[in-house]
């Protein structure tokens, strides 16, 4: 594998095009030119992406491509590179978008990997993990938040990452096993309070972040599930905004009224938690994982922390199919990869030091 080509440049698809560069020919197209006060270290493209002509002729002689674009465009991407066999990546949390794509893994010959970013993606990594270790899983549940640092506002938020994928995890249900039976349960419910270092916040469940875990524990935990981390207040806010004021019917004004409202802030962090308990030769256990991630400065440049944890994560994904230590073909499943061999690439290295 060696021509890469990312669809979208907006800053997580730019640093993914920035960290692959690294290693492999990478050509980014975007409908627009990048914004960027630098030079990009690969070569940038003007097209209209969401044309499936223009994605037909831009994979003609690609190894692999990463769709960095909303999760509405990534079908059309997919079923393109399935028919050309060239790899796939995304950053989707859509889950009918991931169903699909997974239906197009009993015939594919290259490589369908959706969901490669911080969650689904990396969150799902660290739950196989820690589930694994144990000889019979009781409960696994992930929780991730990416979050302003310094907040203000009743809201306490800054759209640090597209609105239009932040509300779709907050309107659609939510996969989840709850008293061993698979099930959808409503997004923003499940509010539950957790204390970090000291600071209060809430967790509620949202969609997407589990990606293909439920089909993979059905039948072998009591529960799993997947929850958001906000700052106390926002998913009440959230809740009176869609439903009370009924903005789920006009989420195109929505988005801008966010937009304007709560722009994106450069000192952002990203909690990412996870906890598996169950037995252990026979003994209960409980086993966790916890890290904060802060921006980082990439290639001369700083990043925000939601930006280089999802690029990073997808970027590693990457370079292990490059080097074969991951299945040449066919769907690849988040939960399935190996942590110590992720974290041992180029990209996966950056989460061992937040």
């Amino acid at each position: 594998m060696n021509k890469i080509i990312v669809l979208g440049l907006g800053k997580v698809g730019t640093l993914v095009g920035v960290l692959l560069s690294k290693s492999f020919q990478v050509t980014g197209y975007d409908i627009q030119q990048p914004h960027y006060d630098f030079k990009l270290p690969f070569e940038v493209k003007q097209a209209d992406i969401s044309d499936v002509d223009t994605i037909q002729t831009i994979l003609d002689t690609a190894d692999a491509v990463v769709s960095a674009l909303p999760y509405y465009l990534n079908r059309h991407v997919a079923e393109i590179a399935h028919r050309k066999g060239v790899h796939y990546f995304d950053l989707t949390e859509d889950v009918s978008t991931t169903q699909h794509i997974q239906s197009l893994g009993e015939t594919a010959v290259g490589v369908l990997a959706p969901q490669c970013g911080l969650a689904p993606g990396f969150i799902g990594i660290i739950g196989g993990d820690l589930a694994q270790q144990f000889d019979e899983i009781r409960d696994i549940e992930l929780r991730v938040g990416a979050l302003p640092r310094y907040p203000n506002g009743q809201m306490a938020y800054s759209f640090t990452w597209s609105p239009t994928g932040v509300l779709n995890e907050y309107l659609n249900d939510a996969e989840a096993i709850h008293n061993g039976q698979r099930k959808m349960v409503p997004s923003l419910q499940g509010f539950e309070h957790m204390n970090i270092e000291g600071q209060e916040y809430e967790a509620f469940t949202t969609s997407g972040g589990l990606g293909t875990m439920c089909a993979t524990y059905e039948g072998k935990v009591d529960t799993l599930n997947y929850k958001t981390i906000r700052y106390p207040g926002h998913g009440k806010l959230m809740r009176f905004l869609l439903y009370e004021l009924v903005m789920k019917n006009d989420l195109e004004e929505l988005e801008k009224i966010l937009t304007r409202a709560k722009p994106p802030v450069s000192d952002d962090l990203v909690h990412v938690y996870a906890v598996v308990e169950g037995k252990i030769d026979g003994q209960m256990r409980r086993k966790e994982f916890f890290k904060t991630y802060f921006p980082k400065e990439i290639a001369g440049h700083t990043w925000r922390a939601i930006s280089w944890t999802t690029a990073a994560s997808l970027a590693a994904v990457v370079e292990m199919v490059a080097k074969g230590t991951l299945p040449q073909k066919g769907f690849i499943k988040q939960e399935e990869i190996d942590l110590n061999t992720f974290l041992a690439t180029q990209n996966g290295s950056f989460f061992n030091n937040p």
